[in-house]
């Protein structure tokens, strides 16, 4: 077998309505077919034909890019999680001071419900952060306990919100060191 490479301005790659054009190809037309089911909402699959359960809520610190990716990535779920990223992950859908920000959370989550079918929350808050120290003050954070006892709070706030909201949701919800270590609160 052949194959011969040509440029796009060959009259088989021009659209209908271009000079020469043939208008839509059988490739094209293919490619249509192939794609159309992955438009319809349901049980959207990985690449690996997983399906997509899960969803991840983080914090926008840089510094956690890099040790949440490789939590999720060893815990098998590269590429099959949608995410939402805040200020403060928990901290940031239950804190009154981000009050404001609440909404786009649940909003983005009735959503990936929808498109993904999401039936587990995982919720990575982390150790020195800013949107905690902004919410709840710096003495709530001063000491390691404290800082704790903090993020607790705050993921039993999420949890008894998420309950609400979404009863039949799998909840976790941990607190991450900077180095990538991870202590879940039940």
């Amino acid at each position: 077998m052949t194959t011969q490479t040509h440029g796009f301005s060959c009259a088989c790659c021009l659209p209908a309505g271009f000079p020469g054009g043939k208008g839509v190809s059988r490739r094209a037309v293919l490619a249509g077919l192939v794609a159309a089911p992955l438009l319809i909402p349901g049980a959207v699959r990985a690449a690996d034909g997983a399906v997509f359960d899960s969803m991840l809520l983080s914090c926008i610190d840089p510094r956690m890019v890099t040790p949440v990716g490789d939590y999720m990535f060893g815990r098998g779920l590269r590429g099959k999680f949608s995410q939402f990223v805040i200020a403060g992950a928990a901290i940031g859908v239950v804190a009154p001071q981000f009050a404001s920000w609440q909404p786009a959370f649940w909003d983005n989550l009735g959503t990936s419900i929808k498109l993904h079918g999401i039936t587990r929350l995982i919720a990575i808050d982390h150790r020195d952060c800013g949107a905690a120290k902004i919410a709840y003050g710096e003495g709530a954070v001063a000491t390691r306990a404290l800082e704790t006892e903090t993020h607790q709070k705050a993921a039993t706030a999420f949890r008894a919100e998420m309950t609400k909201r979404q009863p039949t949701m799998k909840l976790e919800i941990g607190l991450m060191a900077l180095d990538g270590g991870i202590e879940m609160f039940v």
